[in-house]
């Protein structure tokens, strides 16, 4: 398999162009500033890390002192120095952060990127709107055009956040994703050619959050819907399909598992521990897990 070389990641200061609802569930914002001249992503599940403001704030505070370098300095940075300079904040005032996937990036005549889309998960907002949305949700539930986010993302087109990497060999791609892998699970069908066999399960909140997802790969797609229930059951509602699913004719399957960290762990133990599958063709990321903030979770390491 390719190994990603280490390239630097800086901060891109960013406005909102359009917002756009996908569903009960889902949000797309887009964004653009003078800065994504510098943007570079190759992948299909780009891993990013967005700097919100809290309300009432005009734009995210996010100061790295101590020679860390600026989040508008247009520098590569170090993540041990944004993420102690970030953290010595006070909590109400320091930017809300959380990890996002690429959906969608467009570039003008010379390649400069000018727009990219981030599609976020409204946890807690819309039909069964409660105290349980998260100072993310809430921003993406309201936000307008002009409003100013951080980005931290890649200034090299081929970099370590970014997970899909099937092997040449591969004849069947494999994809489990709940709803906050989503975005990188289409954008990562959008990619595949003509001719590439792939089976895909994909586990959303309502049945409006269900997309129509565009590839020129031999694709069939599993969606199962929680329909408004909480993400808190056991295991991953695509497990017992899984285990009675026919995957022959394959020999060299890659797979690909991204969402909640418990289910993505008892999927992984299903394709290596029960179909046998070699665990270097399998590529599982935990993007959230349950119970847990992305604080909680980046401070446990």
């Amino acid at each position: 398999m390719t190994t990603a070389v280490a390239t630097p990641f800086r901060f891109f200061s960013l406005q909102v162009v359009t917002t756009r609802r996908l569903g009960p569930s889902l949000v797309r914002v887009t964004f653009a500033g003078p800065d994504l001249r510098a943007f570079r992503s190759d992948g299909c599940d780009q891993s990013l890390s967005l700097f919100l403001p809290h309300p009432g704030q005009s734009e995210p505070v996010v100061t790295l002192e101590r020679g860390w370098g600026s989040p508008h300095s247009g520098e590569a940075v170090s993540e041990g120095g944004w993420w102690q300079g970030w953290r010595e904040l006070p909590d109400d005032v320091r930017a809300v952060m959380r990890s996002y996937t690429l959906r969608a990036l467009r570039t003008d005549a010379e390649g400069h990127t000018t727009e990219v889309d981030i599609d976020f998960v409204l946890h807690g907002i819309g039909p069964d709107t409660s105290l349980r949305a998260g100072p993310a949700s809430r921003w993406a539930a309201r936000a307008a055009a002009g409003d100013r986010v951080l980005l931290l993302g890649p200034a090299v087109a081929d970099n370590r956040a970014i997970r899909f990497r099937p092997p040449e060999d591969t004849d069947l791609i494999l994809l489990w994703a709940d709803e906050t892998a989503l975005p990188a699970t289409a954008a990562v069908l959008e990619s595949l050619p003509a001719g590439t066999r792939a089976r895909v399960w994909l586990e959303v909140p309502h049945y409006g959050d269900i997309q129509d997802l565009a590839s020129a790969a031999d694709t069939e797609i599993t969606w199962f819907v929680r329909d408004g229930s909480p993400h808190t059951q056991d295991s991953p509602m695509a497990l017992d399909s899984l285990r009675t699913a026919e995957l022959a004719p394959a020999e060299r399957p890659y797979v690909w598992i991204a969402g909640e960290s418990g289910h993505v762990k008892q999927l992984r133990r299903h394709f290596v521990g029960e179909r046998g599958i070699d665990r270097r063709r399998v590529t599982f990321v935990g993007y959230w897990r349950h119970g847990m903030t992305e604080e909680q979770l980046r401070e446990q390491g």
